[in-house]
């Protein structure tokens, strides 16, 4: 749930989304805020876990290129400039957020050798890359379908290419999701690297897997005042009206 707030924050200055016709009850608002937020990396993480299952892409290769220090600096230099823009210049930058995170973090997740997506791509198995973009196109598809027919939902008011929809998403929007998920793999794995976050995908962490230990625990209980000033903030700037 940390990991999308901090896209929801980004939605502040933003402003590309809504929520409309939300409880009233302040909670079980956000109780109920926890359990959709909470289950957005569930979702994605899950799905690219069935295509890889299936084996999807899991034999493609591509061609080999050295990451090297000059490479890594351009990433994450990018990353923030895409970061900074967006937040600055929301109204003609506003997709850079979409990729900004991916940039700065998969970097790093080299130097932890951590499950970093451009390290792998370098090798020539761009598979695991592929099939996350796919995780995050089905998803976000099946998301905008569930929430067209919902009375809660969300709107967007994204500049230019608002008109044209599919569902409540202007169609253009739906390649935001699979960037979003390389985003959210490579935060959650720097996260587990620097021993936050407690490693999810057991088949590639084996060497840390690890139970919930005090430190987690702890780790947990910080994260609580960060959901709620940013529960707060929703309310405050995200949300239209009530019910």
């Amino acid at each position: 749930m940390t990991i999308w707030l901090v896209f929801e924050l980004f939605n502040i200055s933003l402003n590309n989304w809504h929520y409309i016709n939300l409880i009233n009850n302040l909670a079980i608002r956000w109780i109920c805020y926890a359990i959709a937020f909470g289950t957005v990396l569930l979702g994605l993480f899950e799905t690219f876990l069935l295509l890889k299952a299936f084996g999807l892409f899991n034999n493609v290769k591509s061609g080999l290129f050295t990451v090297d220090r000059r490479l890594k600096f351009i990433l994450v230099t990018t990353g923030v400039i895409f970061l900074i823009v967006s937040a600055i210049f929301p109204k003609y930058c506003f997709p850079l957020v979409w990729g900004g995170f991916y940039l700065i973090i998969d970097p790093l997740n080299i130097i932890t050798r951590k499950n970093s997506l451009i390290y792998e791509l370098s090798e020539g198995k761009p598979g695991r890359i592929l099939q996350l973009l796919f995780a995050g196109a089905i998803c976000g598809f099946l998301w905008e379908f569930w929430n067209f027919w919902a009375t809660a939902k969300w709107i967007y008011t994204v500049p230019f290419v608002g008109e044209i929809k599919l569902f409540e998403m202007p169609v253009l929007g739906f390649f935001g999701f699979p960037p979003f998920t390389l985003e959210c793999f490579v935060m959650y794995n720097f996260l587990c690297a620097v021993g936050i976050a407690i490693p999810w995908d057991i088949e590639t962490n084996a060497d840390s897997y690890r139970k919930i230990s005090k430190k987690d625990f702890l780790v947990f209980l910080l994260q609580i005042p960060f959901w709620l000033v940013s529960f707060y903030l929703i309310d405050k700037y995200s949300v239209v009206n009530f019910r």
